[in-house]
């Protein structure tokens, strides 16, 4: 552990480096992500954590805008010990930070879109890549609009019960109409784009690949892998996880849940099977913590968030 702090504990304000760990109480303590610095100072930073609290846009239970801090502080014993099952420490591997939450004025919901988009592009123009709490799905949008004026149109990789190509009727705030406009507007390729756990029905598509519930309940983490591993290629990819794509025994804590998801296990082992593709950004929505049940919900967010870091660490072994 590195020696420049000499008092431990509420490291989120009191770290001095960007890498590695010190002791903390997993009780105790400011409850960044990962106990990582807050910092809007992104100089050698690899990661941005950053909280989206928006659910203005859901279309049945909310509670949504609780996830980001429900998220963090799930992630206290993600923080206490080397990863699991990657043997090795991802934070002394990568700089992550914990940016803090995107200021929302919930009295003018028709500013937030381009608020979520600027406070995006802030971390990708400073060369860093987002990892975005939500808030509902909604927010995927406005990120991958700033994705996309940095990289282009990016590959998505979309675990989730809904597909959320229903038709785009203008509606600016809809968690069920986003990707259709993503496809329209020409921010995702999808061609290149691929839904996992799908377990409710679209007329449209969209052109993008569906691996339903059923066919990973069949066929296994192994076969995914393979079908989104093909599916991307060697495209810049955008990794977009809505908590409901898990079963509601996995994830009681969110807004629109759909019996005959996938467990929390299938879920990791499909996601640390990813580590080839070229990844410029993750998001994880839809905790809504009023529904949540002894956090387990918001554990199975936190844990999907560490492992993508997990993945990214992998690289700079």
């Amino acid at each position: 552990m590195p020696s420049d702090q000499t008092t431990p504990g509420d490291q989120a304000f009191r770290a001095t480096a960007l890498k590695g760990r010190q002791p903390e109480a997993t009780f105790a303590g400011a409850l960044s992500f990962l106990r990582r610095k807050y910092t809007r100072d992104l100089t050698g930073a690899d990661i941005a954590v950053t909280g989206i609290p928006f659910d203005q846009a859901t279309t049945f239970r909310p509670g949504a805008r609780l996830g980001p801090a429900a998220i963090r502080a799930a992630s206290v014993q993600l923080a206490e010990l080397p990863a699991f099952p990657w043997g090795f420490d991802p934070l002394e591997r990568l700089a992550v930070v914990d940016y803090g939450d995107c200021f929302l004025d919930i009295g003018h919901p028709q500013r937030v879109p381009a608020a979520v988009k600027a406070h995006s592009a802030e971390i990708l123009a400073a060369g860093v890549k987002p990892l975005s709490f939500g808030g509902d799905h909604f927010v995927s949008y406005p990120i991958l609009e700033a994705v996309a004026e940095r990289h282009g149109p990016v590959a998505l990789v979309h675990f989730d019960a809904h597909p959320d190509t229903w038709d785009d009727d203008g509606e600016p705030l809809n968690h069920g109409t986003m990707f259709t406009r993503a496809v329209n507007r020409g921010l995702i390729d999808p061609a290149r784009s691929i839904q996992i756990g799908i377990r409710t029905i679209t007329d449209d598509t969209r052109g993008l690949e569906i691996v339903d519930a059923p066919f990973v309940h069949a066929r296994g983490p192994e076969a995914v892998i393979d079908r989104v591993l093909a599916r991307v290629g060697t495209s810049k990819a955008y990794l977009t996880f809505d908590i409901d794509c898990l079963d509601p025994a996995y994830a009681p804590g969110t807004g629109t849940p759909v019996a005959g998801g996938l467990s929390t296990a299938q879920a990791l082992a499909i996601l640390r099977g990813l580590g080839a593709i070229d990844w410029v950004g993750m998001d994880v929505v839809e905790v809504s913590p009023p529904f949540d049940h002894a956090e387990i919900t918001a554990l199975a967010a936190a844990t999907l968030a560490h492992d993508w870091i997990c993945l990214e660490a992998a690289k700079h072994g």
